[in-house]
């Protein structure tokens, strides 16, 4: 059985008009109807004295049972000023309460984000955003210990045509990228697969971040082939900051071969396996003491 709040249940209103029907049209008593209902004599008395005599009862809906007056109620000027501080300055309720208590305005930082989140004016966590505890970051002291994970969205003439997966290893800044259609948790672990056995190293810890090609299925997937998951902090790219410069990289150096094939993932995948190979073989990294990630390879 499933209990419906008074307020919200879709019931009440054609129920209310029902009873004062069957009152006025067909003579039931009051207190007879209160019974069959289940309420209050006084209770339906008053839904006789809301209804209209003369005109036909389809609904009464539910009031509101706000208070009609509140003694205590935050003054309209202080609301104002908040609101204000607000706008003008665009900062969070905490500083908007320290400017208040500055200008000796007393009034409670509970009240202050009441009073934003009330004008909609506060920003609230989604019911759907899962938080994912990661734990501590790995460190990458042997190829293979702590590999990040991303999505390069290819962006044309309004509207995304392709997306690219990258994978790269930090220790030696091994990379691989794919190119897909669409993105999903599936093709995500099919082209992280396929990047550990072209590297040839076990991958024991992915990083990415909380994109939804990266979610329970992902992690799932991942768990199964005894690779640890972890998810970076919500808003901080930073942490995953070497794939994130990998990504830079990639869009400068093919910038044309994305404006030309960025529609066809095959003619894209093409360019991108022409490109890593150069990117892992020849090209020297300045973190890599100028070498390349295949010497760093073959040297660990």
């Amino acid at each position: 059985m499933v209990l419906v709040p008074y307020t919200i249940n879709p019931y009440l209103p054609k129920l209310r008009a029902t009873a004062v029907r069957r009152i006025r049209e067909h003579g039931v008593s009051v207190r007879q109807m209160a019974r069959n209902v289940g309420v209050a004599p006084s209770t339906v008395t008053r839904w006789l004295r809301r209804a209209p005599v003369l005109a036909m009862v389809n609904e009464l809906p539910t009031r509101s049972s706000r208070p009609r007056s509140c003694p205590h109620a935050t003054p309209d000027s202080i609301v104002e000023r908040i609101l204000v501080l607000r706008r003008t300055y665009g900062r969070c309720a905490e500083v908007v309460h320290a400017m208040l208590v500055r200008e000796g305005i007393t009034v409670s930082l509970s009240t202050v984000k009441r009073i934003l989140l009330r004008h909609g004016m506060i920003r609230q966590r989604s019911p759907w955003k899962h938080w994912h505890q990661s734990g501590e970051r790995p460190k990458a002291e042997k190829p293979g210990d702590l590999v990040e994970m991303d999505s390069i969205h290819v962006w044309l003439r309004g509207h995304y045509v392709s997306f690219i997966m990258t994978v790269l290893d930090c220790f030696s800044r091994w990379a691989f990228a794919r190119a897909m259609p669409r993105l999903g948790c599936p093709a995500s672990a099919r082209i992280l697969f396929a990047a550990q056995k072209q590297s040839g190293v076990a991958f024991r810890t992915v990083q990415s971040d909380h994109g939804t090609e990266f979610t329970g299925f992902f992690t799932m997937r991942l768990h199964k082939a005894g690779i640890q998951h972890r998810h970076i902090r919500v808003r901080k790219p930073n942490d995953n900051a070497h794939i994130e410069r990998f990504n830079r990289t990639l869009q400068e150096e093919l910038a044309d071969d994305l404006n030309r094939f960025g529609h066809n993932v095959q003619r894209l995948n093409h360019t991108l396996i022409r490109y890593l190979t150069y990117y892992n073989e020849q090209r020297p990294h300045l973190g890599l003491g100028c070498s390349t990630p295949v010497e760093v390879l073959r040297r660990s």
